[in-house]
């Protein structure tokens, strides 16, 4: 097998785990968002550290704790996506995977947007046109709402926030899964103590089928974000670009097809407004990306194009 083939094989394994993961959250009930986020920390850590200790790749550590910014970029890096998982944990266990997926489908106009307010980048004209737009279909849903979609938007500023980060950082996926966690350990396990005491711990005390999916939610945070790593090593950016709306295609139709969330006019009306934004990101970013090939790239960072790892 060709190792474009397998970067595809990869990539769409990914994508599609992610894309599911909304079903796999519903089996974790009657647990609460935040006992399955410590278990996903916990476990996480777990699954992550047998896998380097396999490997035979614990050197890192080492290494890494020479490098003082390095370590503050990962707490915050921790941070954020500690939000993210808690957020999107919260959004599918109350039943709106549909704002959920809304949230995945505007983080590559957000990433552009902090390219333009952190990183002072300057963005070509189609990249505007797709943010106005983008403005347009929050304004939209908003409407529809009757608030602002805040777990959408809190989904795609964490997440895109925990990309910036991790772009400074340049930690391999293994690594940075296992530092994250690890940073993020200790208060879980300090959150799993206290329902402990107080008996609200459902881990152990639901069915035997409910504890171990509990603990396998290590191996599904991890599994997915290796394939995607995999991916990414083999495939051109510009490829895995339009592979990223896969998973929130898919969870938009788990929420509507097998959740039977509701999808009124307006709120289809800011979803296609979200989808012209990105036909009119995407079509830019590759004929961006074929001009790129035809002569020498710019200096400056181009994110015409954002490959997130979700979840």
């Amino acid at each position: 097998m060709t190792p474009l083939r397998l970067g595809y094989l990869y990539g769409l394994g990914a994508y599609l785990l992610w894309g599911f993961f909304p079903l796999y959250l519903k089996l974790l009930r009657p647990a609460g968002p935040l006992e399955i986020l410590a278990h996903r920390i916990v476990w996480s850590v777990v699954f992550v550290a047998l896998l380097l200790a396999a490997l035979r790749n614990v050197g890192f550590l080492r290494a890494l704790l020479r490098r003082p910014w390095a370590v503050a970029g990962i707490v915050a890096a921790a941070a954020l996506i500690a939000v993210n998982w808690g957020t999107y944990i919260y959004g599918v266990n109350s039943d709106r995977v549909v704002e959920t997926a809304l949230g995945y489908f505007i983080n590559p106009l957000v990433v552009v947007l902090l390219g333009v307010t952190v990183l002072r980048e300057r963005l070509r004209p189609a990249q505007w046109v797709a943010l106005g737009i983008g403005a347009s279909a929050v304004a939209v849903l908003t409407v529809d709402y009757g608030r602002l979609p805040w777990l959408a938007l809190t989904l795609a500023f964490s997440f895109a926030g925990y990309g910036l980060v991790k772009k400074r950082l340049g930690l391999p996926a293994a690594e940075g899964l296992f530092v994250e966690s690890s940073v993020l350990a200790l208060p879980a396990l300090g959150y799993l103590a206290w329902l402990m005491a107080k008996a609200d711990l459902t881990f152990g005390h639901v069915s035997a089928g409910h504890t171990a999916l509990l603990v396998l939610a290590g191996a599904a945070t991890a599994i997915p974000l290796l394939l995607f790593a995999g991916a990414a090593n083999r495939l051109p950016l510009s490829s895995l670009g339009m592979i990223q709306y896969l998973a929130p295609i898919l969870q938009l139709g788990c929420g509507v097809l097998i959740f039977h969330e509701p999808m009124p006019p307006a709120r289809l009306a800011g979803f296609a407004l979200v989808w012209l934004a990105l036909i009119v990101f995407t079509a830019d970013a590759v004929r961006t990306s074929r001009q790129s090939r035809r002569t020498p790239p710019p200096p400056a960072v181009d994110h015409g194009v954002v490959v997130p790892a979700q979840h």
